[in-house]
């Protein structure tokens, strides 16, 4: 075990004010409300307006976590930003979230998971600051999915939001035990035929053929996805609960990646967990990829189901496939 553990000391959220409804979509594509909802669990989602980047959305939810976690910004060492949905492809979103957040001595990355993308995030800043080497890491998530969706592709448009949330990891005290427990991860990266965006890379630059073949939007075949998902989401929460010798019973708070109301509650289902320790906000964000991990954090502080202390289960799956599950107790 390292000498060093690191805890989650402050959480800051965003998400843009312009909210799109099911009701709005079945303006836009062959779709109803109640489709929808059915399907996905998702009743509206917020959307950012042209011009508003990754980076912006994060930047909004540093500011954020400062305004509840009062703290000098120049006291942070790493910035480690995980997002599928770039300013650019480089530099990197962390280089522009420090230089809007005008950050003087620290350094950063992006980490490309998918929808796992917060929780490789925090993975990685968990390791950093348990090196001893790190003392205040900004974990971010933040994507803006509306610059990748097909509005015409109504199997896809119906489940992306935008949005973004950070949240600062710190050195525990040694007598502390509201750390970050453990964590485990997997790729396999023979799905990523089923969920990806295949123009704009190195394989397939852009060009007028990848523009006109709509190679640059998300192609997804959701019936495989989502047969992966369950499976796969269940598989991670059971390994990470059994390493530690815990079951779900054990659990206080169970904040799942919110990509699909089904999933989650499939997953909840298996580890036998009561839903009232499950939180859902997919009805109100949708799928906001690398953001939707923090904004349910965010969630079950609003409705008091996340305190101090609490035995905390998070869980993602996402596309690589990517997949993993992290165990802490809250530190706040």
């Amino acid at each position: 075990m390292p000498t060093t553990r690191a805890r989650i000391t402050a959480l800051g959220t965003y998400v843009p004010p312009r909210v799109l409804t099911n009701q709005d979509l079945e303006k836009i594509v062959d779709t109803t409300n109640e489709w929808i909802l059915e399907r996905t669990g998702i009743r509206e989602r917020h959307i950012a307006d042209k011009g508003v980047a990754a980076s912006d959305l994060a930047v909004e939810a540093v500011k954020n976590l400062v305004a509840s976690h009062p703290m000098d910004l120049q006291e942070v060492d790493l910035i480690v930003v995980g997002t599928v949905t770039p300013d650019m492809m480089y530099p990197s979103t962390a280089c522009l979230v420090q230089h809007k957040l005008g950050i003087k001595r620290t350094w950063g990355f992006d980490l490309s998971a998918g929808c796992s993308g917060f929780l490789y995030a925090l993975n990685a800043g968990t390791e950093f600051v348990e090196s001893g080497k790190y003392k205040k890491v900004l974990v971010i998530g933040s994507d803006v999915n509306s610059s990748m969706v097909n509005y015409e592709d109504r199997a896809v448009c119906i489940i992306f939001g935008d949005g973004a949330g950070a949240v600062l990891l710190e050195p525990a005290d040694e007598s502390d035990q509201n750390i970050i427990v453990d964590h485990v991860a997997q790729v396999e990266g023979s799905g990523g035929v089923f969920l990806n965006m295949p123009g704009g890379g190195s394989l397939n630059p852009a060009s007028e053929e990848t523009v006109s073949k709509k190679m640059h939007y998300i192609h997804q075949d959701g019936q495989q996805v989502f047969k992966y998902a369950v499976k796969k989401m269940a598989e991670m929460t059971e390994r990470v609960l059994k390493r530690n010798g815990l079951t779900g019973a054990g659990i206080d708070c169970f904040i799942a990646h919110q990509a699909n109301q089904r999933i989650i509650s499939a997953t909840a289902d298996r580890l036998k967990m009561p839903m009232e320790k499950v939180i859902i906000n997919i009805d109100r964000y949708g799928n906001t990829t690398a953001g939707t991990i923090p904004l349910a954090m965010q969630t079950a502080i609003e409705e008091r189901k996340l305190k101090k202390g609490d035995l905390v289960l998070l869980a993602a799956v996402g596309a690589g496939f990517t997949s993993g599950a992290t165990l802490l107790r809250w530190a706040y």
